[in-house]
């Protein structure tokens, strides 16, 4: 009893270290196909070069608007065909020796994490330097990765009183353009990592109109079956 009354008390604080630091929901549209682009483009561009998507193919990019061209075009890195998958060429072996562990795989990430948190994350970088790296997390304490769009960003500093971030050193975009930059990655890494949800939640609503016309009709042939029959 007196275990049950102390994982009780501690729930609320096991609740708090679960979410410190998400203050809001992300604000993605997986309709919006301008957004999947951008954050498309932000991904190629900031987040493949560590990063892999092992079970993203580029010729899948087409489903968010993109011809094959486009994506050849703009998204596609030396050497890849458009039904390659998203991978990088750094090893684990070197990325475990550079960063001291191997940068995980967003297709899987994105699922385990949430959308939430990953939005709160990649705005949660703040300097540290008792890190190796020289940055922290708020919602991921003594994280490996470097602040990579801190250029964009800006520098902040973790106020350990209030818990709260404060922007120390603007970047090139204000915190409202930063907050929909990192809201169309959030987007894009959404749609990546479940690309046929869309296709499956359309097709589950006509999966249900059809049960629902072959139940009446199941009841009128029961009806006309039992009519006689008392």
């Amino acid at each position: 009893m007196k275990k049950l009354l102390v994982i009780i008390a501690l729930l609320p604080m096991v609740a708090f270290a679960a979410t410190a630091g998400i203050t809001e929901s992300a604000p993605i549209d997986p309709s919006d196909k301008a957004s999947l682009q951008r954050g498309a483009r932000t991904f190629v561009n900031n987040c493949l070069n560590c990063h892999s998507a092992n079970y993203m193919r580029y010729n899948r990019l087409v489903d968010i608007g993109l011809t094959e061209k486009e994506i050849k075009e703009n998204l596609l890195f030396a050497g890849k065909k458009i039904g390659d998958t998203m991978t990088v060429a750094m090893s684990p072996k070197d990325a475990k020796k550079w960063f001291g562990v191997a940068p995980p795989d967003l297709t899987v990430e994105t699922r385990a994490r949430g959308v939430d948190w990953l939005y709160a994350y990649m705005r949660g970088f703040y300097k540290d330097e008792s890190t190796s790296t020289g940055w922290n997390n708020i919602v991921f304490d003594k994280v490996a990765m470097p602040h990579v769009l801190y250029q964009l960003q800006g520098e902040q500093v973790l106020n350990h009183e209030m818990h709260a971030l404060e922007l120390v050193k603007p970047g090139k975009l204000n915190p409202e353009e930063y907050s929909a930059f990192v809201a169309d990655l959030t987007n894009y890494m959404a749609f990546m990592a479940e690309p046929a949800k869309a296709e499956r939640k359309s097709l589950g609503i006509w999966v249900l109109l059809f049960l629902g016309v072959l139940l009446v009709l199941a009841q009128k042939v029961k009806a006309a079956y039992w009519k006689d029959i008392k």
